[in-house]
């Protein structure tokens, strides 16, 4: 067959100078590689560098300090994220406290003499603070060596200060305004160091923090960029049904930017079973904490990173054993049973395990959606790896027909072998080989199943009022994840 100049990107059709012409055209040589990025949003400190709003790319905790400020919920955030995957390609949008917020607020109370010398081991959010006591020290002389560990310790996320009006008491308060403050936990001996004989303390939890600030500020700031995986550190209605519908807007047709965020959310099983009622987001997946020792900003940081570096690697491999390092869970007696898990998944919420030597380990990672638009109930969405790997099947189909085909006329298949020799035409019969094609490569990497039934379901044509368009219909059937098995073991005597 005949091959028409025609064919040709850069030689031109009319050349008439002796020589060879040899053009290298790049479409067949694009393998889309898969590069993620990873967006953590936060609160910043007044001193970091960089202003609120603005999006960087961030490569360590100490250029997280700088930015940020040491100390601030973004720079411990980005720590942790870096910390666990250094490779991930990690940015962080800082914000400002909402001007009208306020600072959870808590105190310690000690009592007593020591009756012995030793070590206090105070965890504040999970970060241990320790302090020496001398026998016969009393109990003001230990608050303030409390406050004097506490302010030689940059990283924690609150202040501390010996009461006014009680010297035995020391006054915590989280370095920034909002509901996030409320889940710093104060805890004693939380991997079982032995107290000081004589010495009681009294411990109120943080509370009072309110006014987290307007994530739609941000989102706006985030312009074209695709960000895979974010981390979410607020769980406010407002700001999650803001992220939500950006969410849905980028995981469309007309942006195929989609995104999976993670968040936490601390409280009883009631509020959070009651919490995650309220939820219905095919991208979004919760963590629910109980009353974890770890803050939930952390563990939406490093639930992020843990989940972006397995699904970047296999979409449709499910999270379940993968360990969240440097979380602290609840303790031993204050985890939840298997039952109550399950009612959790039932609710729209993430769960985890705590093996015995403490290590925190993903359980089930759903996500939020739960009902259908018509308000019926639907697990369609129910695993993460669901949304994602379509995400990676979408993502492949574009790069294959926009690397392959992007100057290509469009004609019907009926005059198929007439056309020249590699003449830039796009058929339907074309189209569905291609994607049969890239079919085969994801079931290789077992991310879909059943290729005759897909080849069956597949269908393209030219649309009969635009001829400059193709309308595709296919039908992929996504592989499930092992997590259960069952057996019935029928004994025999």
């Amino acid at each position: 067959m005949a091959i028409a100049s025609g064919v040709y990107n850069d030689i031109p059709s009319d050349v008439r100078i002796p020589g060879v012409f040899i053009e290298f055209d790049a479409r067949l040589a694009n393998s889309g590689v898969w590069q993620t990025k990873l967006l953590i949003i936060g609160q910043r400190l007044a001193g970091g560098e960089k202003d609120a709003l603005s999006v960087d790319r961030v490569t360590s905790g100490e250029v997280g300090d700088r930015y940020y400020g040491r100390g601030s919920m973004l720079a411990e955030m980005l720590r942790a994220s870096l910390d666990i995957d250094p490779y991930q390609e990690t940015y962080a949008v800082a914000l400002d406290d909402l001007e009208a917020g306020t600072k959870a607020k808590g105190s310690i109370t000690v009592s007593g003499t020591a009756e012995r010398g030793g070590t206090m081991a105070l965890y504040i959010a999970g970060y241990r603070v320790r302090v020496g006591v001398e026998t016969g020290d009393t109990a003001d002389t230990i608050a303030q060596a409390l406050v004097d560990a506490i302010g030689d310790e940059s990283r924690l996320p609150v202040t501390a200060q010996v009461n006014g009006t009680t010297p035995e008491t020391l006054d915590i308060e989280c370095k920034w305004a909002g509901e996030t403050g409320n889940d710093i936990h104060l805890v004693f001996n939380a991997k079982g160091e032995r107290g000081i004989d004589g010495v009681a303390v009294e411990i109120t939890q943080p509370s009072g923090g309110d006014g987290n600030p307007d994530i739609g500020e941000a989102i706006a700031t985030l312009g074209d960029t695709w960000f895979n995986y974010i981390a979410m550190p607020y769980t406010d209605t407002a700001n999650l049904d803001e992220l939500a519908i950006e969410l849905d807007r980028r995981y469309g047709p007309m942006v195929q930017m989609g995104s999976r965020a993670f968040a936490a959310y601390r409280g009883t099983h009631s509020e959070t079973g009651t919490f995650g009622a309220t939820l219905n987001s095919p991208h979004l997946t919760v963590m629910g904490t109980g009353p974890a020792v770890s803050p939930t900003w952390l563990w939406a940081t490093t639930y992020a990173v843990v989940a972006a570096s397995a699904l970047t690697n296999d979409p449709a491999r499910p999270l379940q054993y993968l360990s969240l390092p440097g979380l602290i869970g609840p303790r031993k007696s204050d985890e939840w049973a298997k039952p109550e898990r399950n009612l959790l998944l039932y609710d729209g919420i993430a769960t985890f395990t705590v093996a015995d030597d403490g290590t925190v380990q993903i359980n089930r990672e759903i996500t939020t959606y739960q009902v259908n638009d018509a308000g019926v109930e639907s697990d369609a969405y129910l695993d993460i790896q669901t949304p994602e790997t379509l995400e990676r099947i979408r993502y492949e189909q574009i790069s294959r027909i926009l690397s392959k085909y992007p100057r290509h006329k469009l004609a019907e298949d009926a005059d198929a072998d007439l056309y020249g020799a590699g003449q830039p035409i796009m058929t339907p019969n074309v189209a569905k080989a291609e994607f049969l094609d890239m079919y085969r490569d994801f079931m290789e990497r077992g991310w879909v199943q059943d290729y005759d039934g897909y080849a069956e379901s597949m269908s393209a044509s030219i649309d009969p009022d635009n001829p400059a368009r193709l309308n595709m219909i296919d039908s992929p059937k996504l592989v499930g994840q092992y997590r259960i098995h069952a057996t019935q073991t029928q004994f025999r005597r």
